[in-house]
């Protein structure tokens, strides 16, 4: 990799790692081009999900007042999250590489319906709490499972995982899309660092490409998290909106 390559792959990292902090979906800027480097795609995938991880890390850190509260919500989703990630990363090295191919658009347009209606569908089951018709617990099992498999999802590949996170969470969650967003963080870290591991022991992985993503990545994360931060919460979602349609024309195009 010649030294305009290596700018190139930091250069990316620092638009992941904003993207990843505020939405999502920074792993569409850094594959490409890491494939445009000449690396192979499974190399690419495993050094990219390693690098990102300190983007997410400083990023989850910059929301740390909007976790304030959520401990026990973290830990719980977080188990989900890196369960689901290994998994995902074995299925990347056993399955077809286009395996996720078919499904992944479908999943992200139900992601980006339910960021939308995340408001209406909020208010809905903040009064069916409040009258008694629906007592089902915000952190139930569903939750669990849906952040589960969006984990496996992110071991496997991880593009726009942030979309999915935040379109299943803000349904199910009576909270804030800035505290949901918070909570984003920490799961996409948990479940590119527990997929880097498995990768780690079991896959080729180029170093440099780490290092320069997770150099990007971190300033990234860094900026992200002050930016991010300050949106209101109809522009943080109609961010979320562009960057998923975005994500999934650049999916069904390639």
């Amino acid at each position: 990799m010649h030294p305009l390559q290596a700018l190139a792959v930091a250069a990316a990292g620092i638009v992941a790692g904003v993207l990843n902090t505020v939405v999502g979906s920074g792993t569409l800027i850094t594959f490409p081009v890491l494939l445009g480097v000449g690396l192979p795609p499974l190399t690419a995938n495993v050094s990219n999900g390693l690098g990102l991880v300190p983007g997410s890390l400083l990023g989850a850190i910059g929301y740390r007042d909007e976790l304030a509260g959520q401990a026990q919500r973290v830990r719980r989703l977080g188990v989900a999250s890196t369960i689901g990630a290994v998994i995902g990363a074995v299925l990347l090295l056993v399955l077809p590489a286009d395996a996720f191919s078919a499904v992944v658009p479908i999943l992200i347009v139900i992601a980006l319906v339910l960021v939308v209606l995340q408001p209406w569908l909020a208010r809905r089951l903040a009064a069916k709490r409040a009258d008694g018709t629906d007592a089902a617990p915000k952190d139930g099992w569903l939750l669990f499972l849906g952040v589960f498999a969006t984990g496996m999802y992110g071991g496997y590949f991880g593009a726009a995982q942030g979309v999915l996170l935040l379109g299943l969470m803000g349904v199910v969650l009576t909270e804030s899309l800035q505290r949901i967003n918070a909570i984003k963080n920490v799961l996409a870290m948990l479940a590119n660092l527990a997929s880097g591991v498995v990768f780690i022991f079991v896959a080729h992985i180029s170093w440099l490409a780490v290092v320069l993503i997770a150099a990007g990545s971190a300033v990234g994360g860094v900026i992200g998290a002050r930016v991010g931060r300050k949106l209101p919460p109809v522009a943080l979602r109609g961010l979320i909106v562009v960057i998923g349609i975005a994500a999934l024309a650049k999916l069904l195009l390639t």
